[in-house]
């Protein structure tokens, strides 16, 4: 494992927002609640997230009827006999239902390829037979500190079946609770609806996330990929829309404008030549490429029965072999999100990391993106001190920015981004410590002016020699209000204040 003092260690152990002492989602203690269900022979009934229409909201793919029809049942009216896990977590053990949430289903599949975050994610502790209560709760990752969310197991289903994630053996219910409290996060099941696969990615652990466009030329891509793999991260990757995407679908079986998980690389020796493979998995749990390398493709006649045996273990469960070019000219991009930056820079040394929440107000610290207006000044300040090290390679990237944006609203279908950046200026000798006038460095020209992105985070890679630098995260236009969080890796020793 790469040594990198993650985000979460930031926090003491036992602090509050540390994986051992999550904050508590709208004030509710799973252990208490617990207890006192226990001791009054109690089932959970949530009133922060009720069992009605509200937590359900308007689903797209069903009619008024149909959400009349909705009814709100336990995993035990489901099947007599219902299990939490069984035989560990698999991406193979479910698959998406009628809320248009393939992206958070599709980083669940990445997720379950690491042991050790879904652990942190879904409490294993947590059963239908020992104590049951019908109270679970499960831990993401939200803008710097871990959060634990207290749900009751009541699912929204119509004639008797989940109207959201299912369970493939229909006895497995750790996926649909999952799910029902990303849900409560994001204020119901409605607001789950359309989004991109590094959002839960992101909260699921936290860490650095980098978005590739496949349509352009990385030679380095693959290796990339394959560091990532190795290095455990969780990768995720969308389709086209519009007319490219149709013809995707129709042609070679694939579904426009949709997530995917990329589980697996591969590459094989055929006749003295190497073929890059790379599996990706659909959270339908159907609907396959059925172009080169797909199940049924008989290219794979032409590679040893080893291989073939090991890569083609199952069928017509939504996952699928494409080669590497394929990959790149059928998907539109890759999201890679990992708790150090290594997989990007193919070294295995430790990154220090520094998280730092800050705010822009409306006339007092919301100066805008122009470095020669009086406002931008107010924007807030960040000394950044990279100190000399003994891995210093001249040209390298040793620094990792990202600036996450920290909405106010509630309800996830109701945020609305900023657009936003950062600017970076070389510090003189002579600056004082504190914030610094724009007179010290008006005549200066900024060392990087990021680019401006409405995005919910930005992230950026850059080389910066040793020295001091000021760093100033800002919108696109003044006087616009928001929270955000800026993070910074470095490879060598830096201190920001």
């Amino acid at each position: 494992m790469t040594c990198v003092k993650m985000i979460h260690s930031l926090y003491e152990d036992g602090c509050e927002g540390s994986p051992s002492n999550p904050v508590r989602f709208k004030g509710q203690d799973y252990m208490q609640l617990k207890k006192s269900l226990l001791s009054q022979a109690n089932k959970f009934e949530d009133e922060t997230f009720p069992a009605n229409s509200d937590s359900l909201g308007k689903l797209e793919d069903l009619t008024p009827e149909q959400l009349k029809e909705v009814e709100w049942l336990r995993p035990h009216d489901l099947n007599p006999d219902p299990s939490f896990i069984e035989d560990g977590t698999s991406r193979l053990d479910f698959k998406q239902g009628d809320v248009g949430n393939c992206w958070f289903l599709s980083s669940i599949g990445a997720l379950t390829l690491h042991n050790g975050l879904v652990a942190q994610v879904v409490p294993h502790d947590q059963s239908f037979k020992n104590d049951y209560t019908g109270i679970f709760h499960f831990r993401f990752w939200r803008y710097g500190k871990w959060v634990d969310v207290v749900i009751d197991d009541l699912l929204p289903t119509r004639n008797s079946e989940p109207v959201s994630v299912s369970s493939r053996s229909q006895k497995e219910f750790w996926a649909p609770l999952l799910e029902k409290a990303y849900a409560k996060i994001c204020g119901s099941y409605k607001d789950m609806i359309a989004g991109n696969p590094p959002e839960a990615l992101k909260d699921f652990g936290g860490g650095v996330h980098m978005n590739y466009k496949l349509c352009k030329d990385k030679s380095d891509l693959w290796d990339v990929m394959y560091r990532a793999i190795e290095s455990k991260t969780m990768m995720g990757c969308g389709t086209f829309t519009g007319d490219k995407g149709k013809e995707i679908y129709k042609t070679f079986g694939l579904v426009d404008g949709h997530a995917f998980a990329v589980t697996a690389v591969k590459q094989l020796e055929i006749d003295s030549d190497s073929i890059k493979l790379v599996r990706v998995w659909n959270p339908w749990g159907e609907k396959e490429w059925n172009g080169e390398w797909s199940d049924k493709s008989g290219v794979w006649n032409t590679v040893c029965d080893q291989d073939r045996d090991e890569c083609l273990k199952q069928r017509n469960d939504g996952e699928f072999w494409m080669s590497m070019k394929d990959f790149c000219t059928y998907f539109e991009e890759l999201d890679i999100c990992c708790e150090s930056p290594n997989f990007i820079s193919g070294d295995e040394g430790e990154w220090n990391c520094s998280l730092k929440e800050g705010r822009w107000e409306k006339d007092t610290s919301a100066g805008g993106s122009d470095s020669q207006s009086g406002e931008f000044w107010t924007n807030p300040q960040y000394r950044l001190t990279v100190r000399e090290g003994e891995e210093e390679c001249e040209g390298a990237k040793n620094v990792l920015l990202s600036l996450l944006q920290k909405p106010d609203e509630e309800y996830r279908s109701k945020l609305k981004y900023h657009s936003i950046g950062f600017t970076i200026y070389r510090v003189p000798e002579e600056a004082p410590r504190g914030r610094l006038p724009q007179s010290l460095l008006q005549d200066e020209e900024p060392l990087k002016v990021s680019e401006f992105s409405e995005s919910r985070e930005l992230i950026e890679f850059h080389s910066l020699e040793p020295g001091d630098y000021l760093i100033i995260p800002c919108t696109y236009e003044p006087n616009q209000t928001g929270s955000f969080i800026i993070t910074i890796y470095s490879k060598v020793e830096a201190e920001i204040e």
